[in-house]
């Protein structure tokens, strides 16, 4: 920190030319002492703006920029302080109460990874961009207010009339990224034998989505009683736990995180079966790779290219052959998020006022 620059931006008495001067070579902390001027003049604010992205913020938030002096692109968050003050230009979003889902990882939709799929593995933006995740960039997440939503038109997929948001609070992740680990498949494979390894979430909406696509046989292994009693009402058969299964499955889905239990679905795959692993194995451990060579086995374990098939998760969601709705297992006020947050819940859902979003609707 400069602290005679800074000095000079707080002093009131300094004159205009020399306020000039000082927001050509702003930087943070310069700019703070510059944006409490109270003769800042418009031009003065459109600079200083353009030089300190947290400044325009402030700016905008204070009426001293319009929307002729953000680039949305180059200053989101001004952009979205003036959206939030109601002056921002609504090209720059969709209509004010459309109801969207957000993938979880960042993706501009036109580089050749995006394009093939890959959307989590996108190109424009630093390796690991995602929400909630202090990877790749600030981009917000679940404790956020606002996020920043860098290629709108690419990764805002609006959810389907009649959805409710409330029971598609997953559509950015786990119900989007179930309905992949398991449709696929089962177009591949009709009446495919389906084994699910879970602890929660991921498994449950496996064990809907393979029901309602045909899956002849569903199991669904989990120690939480609660969990299997929610399996069984998808018309899954359940297990506390198993040992192996030998040639007894088609498709066998891990969402366990515990490399134990993707060793014991591999060996219960029938030959050239597959193995779908919701992954985040923090722990090494071994796999019976001589089984699975003998047997023939494709596993697959990554980080879901989940953008990519929003949209027919959504319209299976819409086809009411599904009920993830009972997989939320609490419906909580934002204000009893820290709290609440910390214990023990299958599928917590903290929700504002959103009435009024649906009476857009």
């Amino acid at each position: 920190m400069n602290h005679v620059l800074c000095g000079l931006a707080a002093n009131a008495a300094l004159p205009s030319e020399l306020v000039d001067r000082l927001i050509a070579v702003a930087d943070a902390d310069i700019a703070e002492g510059l944006a409490g001027r109270a003769e800042l003049s418009h031009a003065q604010a459109v600079a200083l703006a353009s030089r300190v992205e947290e400044i325009a913020v402030r700016l905008a938030y204070e009426g001293l920029l319009t929307t002729a002096d953000v680039d949305p692109v180059a200053q989101p968050h001004a952009a979205l302080a003036l959206l939030d003050e109601r002056s921002g230009d609504l090209e720059w979003a969709r209509k004010p109460g459309d109801l969207v889902v957000v993938p979880w990882s960042i993706n501009c939709g036109t580089c050749a990874r995006c394009r093939g799929g890959l959307t989590a593995h996108c190109t424009a933006v630093p390796h690991m961009a995602m929400y909630d995740a202090p990877i790749g960039g600030t981009w917000g997440g679940l404790f956020s207010d606002t996020v920043r939503v860098p290629f709108a038109d690419h990764m805002l997929v609006p959810l389907p009339a009649g959805l409710d948001p409330v029971a598609m609070a997953s559509a950015s992740d786990n119900w989007s990224l179930s309905w992949r680990l398991v449709a696929p498949h089962l177009t591949d494979k009709p009446g495919a034998r389906v084994l699910v390894v879970a602890r929660g979430s991921i498994g449950l909406y496996v064990c809907d989505i393979a029901r309602a696509l045909g899956a002849s046989d569903v199991l669904y292994v989990d120690p939480d009683p609660e969990h299997r009693r929610l399996a069984e009402s998808y018309g899954a058969r359940t297990a506390e736990a198993i040992e192996p299964i030998p040639y007894g499955f088609d498709l066998a889905v891990e969402a366990t995180g515990r490399v134990e239990q993707l060793a014991l679905a591999v060996k219960s795959l029938a030959p050239e079966g597959v193995c779908e692993s919701a992954g985040n194995h923090f722990r090494p451990g071994e796999l019976p790779l001589l089984d699975m060579y003998l047997t023939g086995v494709t596993l697959r374990i990554a980080r879901d290219n989940v953008r990519a098939h929003i949209p027919d998760a959504l319209d299976l969601a819409s086809s009411g052959k599904v009920a993830p709705e009972r997989v939320v297992s609490h419906v909580l006020d934002w204000e009893q998020l820290p709290d609440a947050l910390p214990e023990k819940h299958l599928k917590p859902v903290f929700v504002r006022d959103i009435s009024p979003f649906l009476l857009a609707r």
